[in-house]
């Protein structure tokens, strides 16, 4: 009999990091369910309640990132690294794991160094056309790189890279509802085109005050309805906004939206932040989506995600800059032009790679049992 299965996956911070780092774990464990499996996360961060509440243990080390404002701080982090490396290593000796798991974010750095030291076969997951400074770092040390973008060898060693895609939520392509079922989930009117505005579970500003500085645009669009999601982050202050302002008749507003399949199937076409994770549901579900980059994320990483959509005619990008003077008009534009919307759709449906964490799933496995 094969001895059992022991993986450790670390990594986390966003919900970028951790959606792929479950759905790895979870791939695992459909193809081998005797697999134990052990998640390494960064204290304070949101890993630590979604990893558990995905059915997983997981253990949380005492580091954080670097601060460039403040450098006399960065002693104190210096420590905390140094004591996230012991305690790494003391986690991979008690675990004893055959190979680990990187997905990006604080805690998959001194996991998956003292795991190389150690001699267990590393593999990264990175997400983003952009690589990351921890999985640029980490890349001598990796065995086996996942990447979801085409020129990641300008990062990583060429032989070492596999590409697979990002893993993404399972509930989104098992959505068994229809159009008009979504639609009316949402109190639609099916025969309208809906645009879907969405800016993750925080929320994202800029969006946000697009959508508050065109609402007369919005209440004129003939045809057109609305899904605008603000996030939790700003839904007091958009709601007494609208109550004052007037809330158009074509305009559903939700702080948060607890089922994204469903939203996804009801939209014609989605505004969205570009990060990796999202793209790789837009190209997995084929969505026409026009994606407006972050700032405010290390290297701009975004704006180089959505630039490699928009390269194959799969996407429409907006500056952040740009986007509170021109983004509501685009949209309303965009969903009403079948054709433009077709060509999105068959582009970036073009670009989807299916099977994602059962791929990587399968490298783990092969790297835990000595296949490499």
């Amino acid at each position: 009999m094969d001895e059992e299965l022991r993986i450790i996956i670390s990594g986390g911070g966003t919900g970028g990091h951790i959606f792929p780092a479950v759905s790895i774990a979870n791939a695992i464990k459909k193809q081998h369910p005797e697999a134990k499996i052990l998640f390494v996360g960064a204290l304070g961060r949101m890993e630590m309640q979604r990893v558990p509440a995905a059915g997983y243990e997981i253990v949380g080390l005492p580091i954080c990132g670097f601060d460039r404002k403040n450098m006399l701080r960065n002693v104190a982090v210096l420590f905390k690294i140094w004591k996230s490396q012991r305690m790494a290593r003391g986690i991979i000796k008690r675990f004893r794991p055959m190979a680990a798991v990187g997905v990006g974010g604080y805690a998959s750095g001194p996991t998956l160094n003292e795991a190389a030291k150690m001699g267990i076969p590393c593999l990264i997951q990175e997400q983003n056309s952009y690589a990351g400074v921890t999985n640029k770092l980490l890349a001598k040390k990796a065995a086996r790189i996942c990447v979801a973008y085409d020129g990641m060898e300008r990062f990583f060693p060429a032989d070492k890279i596999l590409k697979t895609g990002n893993p993404v939520r399972q509930s989104l392509l098992e959505c068994g509802l229809s159009r008009e079922e979504a639609l009316s989930a949402f109190g639609l009117d099916p025969t309208r085109r809906t645009v879907l505005i969405v800016g993750g579970s925080l929320g994202a500003r800029t969006l946000n005050e697009s959508v508050m500085q065109h609402l007369d645009e919005v209440a004129a669009a003939s045809g057109v309805q609305f899904i605008w999601q603000t996030g939790k982050y700003y839904s007091e202050e958009m709601a007494t906004r609208l109550a004052a302002k007037g809330k158009p008749g074509n305009l559903v507003v939700t702080d948060f939206i607890g089922d994204m399949g469903a939203a996804y199937r009801a939209a014609d076409l989605v505004v969205s932040r570009a990060g990796a994770g999202s793209i790789s549901e837009f190209c997995l579900i084929g969505k026409p989506v026009i994606l407006v980059p972050s700032p405010n994320v290390a290297e701009d990483h975004q704006t180089k995600n959505a630039m490699a959509l928009v390269a194959k005619g799969a996407a429409i990008c907006v500056a952040d800059a740009e986007a509170r003077e021109t983004l509501l008009p685009l949209a309303i534009k965009t969903v009403g032009d079948e054709a433009k919307l077709a060509s999105l759709r068959d582009n970036i449906l073009k670009l989807a790679l299916p099977d994602s964490a059962d791929t990587i799933a399968r490298e783990v496995v092969k790297l835990a049992r000595g296949e490499r």
